[in-house]
């Protein structure tokens, strides 16, 4: 019970992951190795995200700045101012410009000293440095970012030239504005107003480091991914090479084989493969020989019994066309008992044959129970005895103290064994004696059915158990058994895990041995 639930949990998951049985195995193994690296690739688009936290950090200082400076300018001198600018240029490197009320530029950090930042020349740049700003302007696109102006100096150095300085002006507050230098960095402006006169401020900031720090994280991220996306399709492809190739070559031998164009297929087994892969390998080809054992003894097994029954068959004709020419009572007598016996034998054929051919398929399909092999044994006796079955011969049993307990199909084993005693009753002599004995020894247990006949020839033992085989006592009449008896027997008692095998008596007179040998399961494990 608790087997099928497992099997039929495993059935619904096989049919909820029905959906990707179109795609390749190649292709699976590719998208679970690339779909981590595409989810870490995705670290890109948070890279964008901690830049904008970092610009704003930026606005605020930006904005704190440039209220502070304007407030130390507001109540310096001309010289002192000029002064101030130029220093804090230099110490924060901004470009730092101041307007009069009138809106009219008069004093420039940069045109008073040396300027403290330039942009980069967008002409010598380094492929590093495209790559960086195409990865940039990929990245905004793919996450729709807002378009940023770009940061162009105007033709007028007037304040309201600068849209930021014209709403300080206007409200009296200080203002941010971000742009975008030539080569991809954020600018940031300032704008703050000085004093009570009308005064402005203007600081320009270009924030190389936020760019050239996000940049320096994505550039590492991608090169990152990038390499462990070739190392993992490389992989990849070598893991689904060493699962696919195998398989693709079990599966056309398979094909060869079912079309049976080649009759000595070679499956390929993989010795040198001890994974699950060279397992299945093995398995097939062993699969393969077995299949290919069982065609050759269909095949024979159907040669066989089309030779067994054409004998009777002709016999059979002959007598029934010899019946019209033949006018003697006796002679036509004779001819009728002929064709009755022949009808009884090809009718004894086709169920010895009927029931050979269906013990495979029944007793992969039986269910075990413990049987007691000794009880058992004694109960196909009497009975026997009481049908007149052993031709008066005496049935000695010796059996073990205890129980010899076997696990197997009760109705099988009984054919078994009354196999057994009808050919030791067969080759017995008059007034003769069929000892059987049970005994348990080495986790085993044997029956033998010993018989005082001929015996069997050492090199004729295993021929006794091959189907059809003819030799029968000389005093028995021709045709009374099918030659199926001992092979059925022994294909009963290997499909139970046991054997059945032929040698002499052990006590040296004449007779022979038939062992039945069956695993023996102790009471306890029952």
């Amino acid at each position: 019970m608790a087997d099928s639930t497992i099997g039929e949990k495993l059935e619904a998951g096989l049919d909820k992951l029905s959906w990707s049985s179109w795609i390749s195995l190649t292709s699976r193994i590719l998208a679970v190795n690339i779909l981590p690296l595409a989810l870490l690739g995705g670290g890109i688009f948070y890279l964008d995200g901690y830049r904008k936290q970092l610009l704003d950090e930026r606005y605020k200082l930006a904005r704190i700045e440039a209220q502070i400076t304007a407030e130390a300018l507001a109540g310096a001198t001309r010289e002192r101012q000029e002064a101030l600018l130029i220093q804090i240029g230099k110490e924060q490197r901004m470009r730092l410009r101041m307007f009069d009320a009138e809106g009219n530029l008069w004093a420039d950090s940069f045109a008073l000293d040396e300027p403290a930042f330039a942009f980069d020349d967008v002409g010598q740049d380094t492929w590093r440095e495209d790559f960086a700003q195409m990865l940039d302007r990929a990245v905004d696109t793919i996450v729709g970012a807002e378009p940023i102006p770009d940061y162009i100096e105007p033709a007028e150095a007037q304040a309201d030239s600068w849209p930021e300085l014209a709403r300080a002006r206007e409200q009296g507050l200080s203002q941010i504005q971000l742009r975008d230098a030539p080569d991809g960095t954020p600018v940031i402006n300032a704008a703050a107003p000085v004093g009570l006169k009308g005064s402005t401020l203007l600081t320009t900031r270009n924030a190389v480091d936020i760019t050239e720090t996000v940049r320096s994280a994505r550039t590492t991220l991608v090169g990152a991914v990038f390499l462990a996306l070739f190392i993992s399709i490389a992989l990849s492809l070598y893991l689904a090479r060493t699962i696919v190739l195998p398989l693709r070559s079990l599966a056309k031998a398979a094909i060869r084989v079912r079309l049976g164009r080649e009759r000595e297929v070679e499956v390929p087994r993989l010795p040198e493969r001890a994974d699950e892969i060279g397992l299945l390998a093995r398995a097939v080809s062993d699969m393969t020989d077995a299949l290919r054992l069982r065609i050759d003894a269909v095949e024979h097994f159907a040669a066989d019994v089309a030779h067994e029954i054409k004998n009777p068959l002709a016999s059979l004709r002959s007598a029934i066309e010899s019946l019209a020419r033949v006018d003697d009572p006796e002679l036509r007598k004779q001819l009728t008992d002929i064709a009755s016996h022949d009808v009884r034998r090809i009718d004894r054929l086709v169920t010895e044959i009927s029931d050979a051919s269906r013990i495979d398929a029944e007793m992969s399909r039986a269910k075990f129970e413990p049987i007691d092999l000794a009880a058992l044994a004694e109960a196909i006796i009497e009975r026997r005895e009481y049908r007149d079955e052993n031709r008066n011969l005496s049935v000695e049993v010796a059996k073990p103290l205890g129980a010899a307990n076997v696990m197997g199909v009760p109705v099988r084993l009984e054919r078994v064994i009354e196999n057994l005693l009808d050919n030791a009753v067969s080759f017995s002599p008059q007034n003769g004696r069929i000892d059987m004995q049970i005994n348990i020894e080495d986790q085993t247990v044997r029956l033998t059915v010993c018989d005082q006949g001929p015996g069997i020839p050492e090199d004729a033992r295993e021929k006794v158990f091959q189907r059809f085989h003819s030799l029968r006592p000389d005093a028995e009449a021709f045709g009374n058994h099918s030659g199926l008896g001992l092979a059925i027997a022994r294909t009963i008692a290997e499909a139970h895990g046991g054997s059945l095998f032929a040698q002499s008596r052990a006590d040296g007179t004449n007779g022979a041995c038939l062992i039945l040998s069956l695993p023996h399961v102790v009471e306890n494990a029952l």
